[in-house]
C-alpha cells in the first residue's frame, strides 16, 4: 500500500518541518545579497561578445548598471546586459567620475558591471579604481577575460613559447602621451632577453620601436600586428621588424591593436617540449 511522504514522522516533527519549510519560503522571498552590493570588475576579452566567460555573462545580466569604454567595448558585449540596464560610457569620464558612478550605484543597492577591456589585471587602471572603492567603503571582485594578446596569438596561430627557441613573453608598453614608464623597464633591458615581447598602447609609435628593438632581434626577426583581435573587422599584418613600420602606415592604424615580436612568431620547430616526449620518464 502506498504511504503519503512523511506520514509515519510523529506529529511535532511534521511540525517543526512545516515551520522552517514557512521560514525558507519567506526568507526566499525578500532580494538576497551574497555576496553584498559589489563593483565586478570585469574583463571584457579582445572584443567578441562570444570569447567572455560564463562568469562575466552572468554579471552582466544581473548587474542593474554596467559602465564601460565605448572606445574598446562595443554594442555586441552590451547586448549580454539585461533590458533597463543603466548604461555609463566611461570615454569622456575622470576617475572621479567614474568613482562617483560606482559608489552612487552601491548607495543605492544596485550591483555594478564595470568592464575592463581584455583583461583587468592589464592596464586597466584597477588600482587607483578599487583603491577608491576601498576608501568608500565599496566592495568589489575581479573577474579575468582573454587578453588581448593571447587573441592576437590566436588569430596568428602560433605559440609565443617554443621550445629552445623562447620560453618567456614580456607584456609591456610603450611612453607616449601616457604615465611613465619606471626606468628600469626601458624597453632596451627587455630586448636584450630576446624574449616574445607583446607591446600595448604602442601602435603609433610602431616605426621608432622596430628600429630599436632590430638592434637586438635582427632587422629579419618575425613581427606582427593585430587590429581589434576577434572582432569581425580584424586585420593582421605580418612581416619582420624592417618592414613591420610601412605596413601599420599604410594601414593607417592608430589604436586597438597588439604588435608582437620575437622569434618564435616563425613557427620554427628547434625541439619539441620534454614534458610530452616519449622518452620521459612517467613512473
Amino acid at each position: 500500500m502506498a504511504r503519503r511522504v512523511g506520514a509515519c514522522i510523529p506529529g511535532s516533527f511534521r511540525r517543526l518541518h512545516s515551520r522552517l519549510h514557512g521560514s525558507f519560503r519567506r526568507l526566499h522571498s525578500r532580494p538576497l545579497r551574497f555576496p553584498p552590493v559589489t563593483v565586478h570588475f570585469i574583463g571584457a576579452g579582445p572584443g567578441a561578445a562570444d570569447l567572455l566567460t560564463l562568469r562575466a555573462v552572468g554579471f552582466l545580466r544581473s548587474s542593474p548598471v554596467c559602465v564601460y569604454a565605448g572606445t574598446y567595448i562595443d554594442d555586441a558585449i552590451l547586448e549580454h546586459c539585461s533590458v533597463g540596464t543603466r548604461l555609463v560610457d566611461t570615454a569622456k569620464l575622470d576617475l572621479d567620475a567614474i568613482t562617483a558612478e560606482l559608489v552612487a550605484a552601491d548607495q543605492r543597492g544596485d550591483d555594478v558591471a564595470r568592464l575592463c577591456s581584455g583583461d583587468p589585471s592589464l592596464y586597466s587602471a584597477i588600482a587607483e579604481q578599487s583603491a577608491r572603492l576601498d576608501a568608500a567603503g565599496v566592495p568589489w571582485d575581479i573577474t579575468p577575460g582573454v587578453p588581448a594578446y593571447a587573441a592576437a596569438a590566436a588569430t596568428l596561430g602560433v605559440e609565443l613559447t617554443v621550445p629552445e627557441v623562447t620560453q618567456s613573453v614580456v607584456l609591456t608598453r610603450a611612453q607616449a602621451r601616457s604615465t611613465a614608464m619606471p626606468d628600469t623597464e626601458a624597453l632596451a633591458n627587455f630586448a636584450a632577453t630576446r624574449a616574445t615581447l607583446a607591446l600595448h598602447l604602442a601602435i603609433t609609435r610602431t616605426r621608432v620601436l622596430a628600429d630599436e628593438l632590430a638592434q637586438f632581434y635582427g632587422s629579419d626577426c618575425p613581427a606582427a600586428v593585430v587590429f581589434h583581435a576577434s572582432k569581425p573587422d580584424e586585420m593582421v599584418l605580418r612581416g619582420t621588424l624592417a618592414d613591420i613600420a610601412d605596413q601599420v602606415e599604410a594601414a593607417g592604424l592608430r589604436q586597438a591593436a597588439v604588435i608582437l615580436v620575437g622569434p618564435a612568431l616563425a613557427r620554427r620547430v628547434v625541439a619539441e617540449s620534454h614534458l610530452y616526449d616519449a622518452c620521459r620518464d612517467r613512473s
